[in-house]
């Protein structure tokens, strides 16, 4: 578990699939990544819960602390496609605006960086997802190159480990 100032990230799971599916249902939300039915969310659900049984990270439920509640997911995901680790963030759009995303991906860089033997991680944004690009700007992010991601063009950010103090 990962705990920042207003958030707590635990690894997402198969009984997250409710609160998944809700997420991925908002057309806001689900504009640039897509939308899942119920078994759909507990196939994508189980590779990630096999991800952080084989790789010790993967995507996290992000709650609240205040109030607590499921408001998105974010984390580290490891696409073997690119052999590379992507922090991604998706919130539900009633917590956009709150600096949520920004702060749950913050969080999950330093878990990374303290914990994996990576010298990068990457943001995969598709076009026009200008929010996106926001909390990667903030983030310290910068262009790496335009890709390909399951049939979809994406942009790909990327963000170095920092230099030993």
């Amino acid at each position: 578990m990962i705990e920042t100032e207003r958030l707590l990230l635990r690894p997402l799971g198969v009984a997250d699939v409710d609160a998944f599916v809700a997420l991925h249902a908002d057309d806001r939300v689900n504009r640039f990544v897509g939308s899942y039915s119920h078994q759909q969310a507990l196939e994508r659900l189980r590779l990630i819960e096999r991800q952080w049984a084989e790789r010790g990270h993967g995507l996290c439920a992000v709650e609240l602390k205040a109030g607590g509640g499921f408001i998105g997911r974010a984390g580290l995901n490891h696409w073997p496609v690119f052999d590379e680790v992507e922090v991604g963030w998706t919130l539900k759009a009633e917590a956009w605006g709150h600096g949520y995303a920004t702060e749950a991906a913050r969080a999950c860089l330093e878990w990374g960086f303290a914990n994996l033997e990576v010298d990068y991680f990457t943001a995969m944004i598709h076009p026009g997802n200008a929010a996106s690009v926001r909390v990667a700007d903030r983030l310290g992010f910068t262009l790496l190159r335009d890709d390909v991601l399951m049939g979809k063009p994406v942009t790909v950010y990327s963000l170095d480990r920092p230099s030993p103090v």
